[in-house]
């Protein structure tokens, strides 16, 4: 760290330098313009003008006939690191196969349209307006989701179909989750971005944070309508009803934790939270050696991801706790997320 005395020139105006070195690496010279940020932490930044070097805006990617899965990951990569352009450029021309994905990428992404559409160059647009995005208000929607999906997938155990709204809800869960990563890669690279958020760096982090969890129980929620369906007619209806009980208490865990850092629940909630999912955990093992050796895989896997859907909202409700001492609402944290 270096440190700079402030000078006055008059008027009220306050001056002070900046490294030779620095102004050299970001290609800065005298009579350039650069930015200045009054950041919502306290921070009052200078930051030279974003450039292609250090994050391309718009980017250009060379594809053959074979590379069709590459198609889906380049898109999703580069929104989530705030690309506004991707041009796609191939050696012959788009297949139909192609073409469909690329469409079906376009519509699972928020503010994502494709501009130019020819046989061989194919240009997908971002248009999402950063000041019009509410991370807190995302976190909310991914959880009211996730936990629908959640939800849907335990009251379907036993009947062997899954939910009908299943695709949809992970699609939008999909959405949700991929705009925050968005939102939250821009916004580390770009002060002006994290303003226009109008969310501190250090809570949309935590947002970002917990937006992982989610992701984590959904993927839970996907395996126990996958585990329902192999299952067929082996749960019966006690095994049915415990196995619901839990999820429903893993689930609130989950709701509870994320109140702690979008609905302001306070450091309690977060407690109360923690000392369910221990609760949860014994619960989970006293029905594990009940059910013994006689009974069949199907029963113990539903158990182990509603073990970890407690453990996920259980993270969750760290973070909280992290955030109570960070913002001076609680002084020390004691424990920390158990592996999974």
């Amino acid at each position: 760290m270096k440190t700079r005395k402030i000078q006055s020139v008059g008027g009220g105006t306050f001056t002070v330098s900046i490294p030779k070195e620095w102004a050299d690496a970001q290609g800065i010279a005298a009579g350039d313009t650069v930015e200045l940020h009054r950041h919502l932490d306290g921070i009052f930044a200078i930051q030279a003008p974003e450039s292609e070097q250090t994050a391309p805006a718009h980017i250009t990617v060379h594809l053959t006939r074979e590379e069709t899965a590459a198609i889906e990951r380049t898109i999703r990569a580069a929104y989530a690191t705030g690309a506004k352009t991707v041009r796609l450029e191939h050696s012959e021309r788009f297949t139909a196969e192609q073409k469909e994905l690329l469409d079906r990428v376009a519509r699972n992404l928020t503010g994502v349209s494709i501009v130019e559409d020819s046989e061989t160059t194919i240009t997908v647009k971002t248009l999402l307006d950063t000041s019009e995005v509410s991370v807190s208000q995302s976190v909310r929607q991914l959880r009211f989701v996730v936990l629908s999906m959640h939800r849907d997938a335990t009251a379907a155990l036993a009947q062997g179909d899954a939910p009908p709204t299943a695709g949809d809800r992970d699609d939008q869960a999909d959405r949700l989750s991929a705009m925050i990563t968005r939102s939250f890669s821009r916004a580390i690279r770009r002060l002006d971005e994290a303003d226009a958020l109008g969310v501190p760096r250090a809570e949309l982090f935590e947002l970002w944070e917990a937006t992982r969890e989610l992701e984590r129980i959904g993927d839970h929620a996907e395996a126990i309508v996958t585990t329902g369906a192999a299952a067929g007619n082996e749960f019966d209806r006690e095994t049915v009803a415990e196995l619901r009980a839990l999820a429903e208490t893993a689930r609130e865990i989950v709701s509870d934790a994320v109140s702690t850092l979008i609905d302001d629940a306070g450091v309690e909630t977060a407690q109360q939270a923690l000392d369910t999912r221990e609760r949860v955990r014994e619960e989970i093992s006293a029905a594990k050696s009940r059910l013994g050796s006689d009974a069949g895989d199907h029963s113990r896997a539903v158990l182990d991801r509603l073990r970890r859907t407690a453990e996920h909202g259980g993270n969750i409700a760290e973070i909280g706790l992290k955030q109570a001492v960070r913002t001076g609402e609680l002084t020390a944290v004691s424990g920390a997320s158990d592996p999974l």
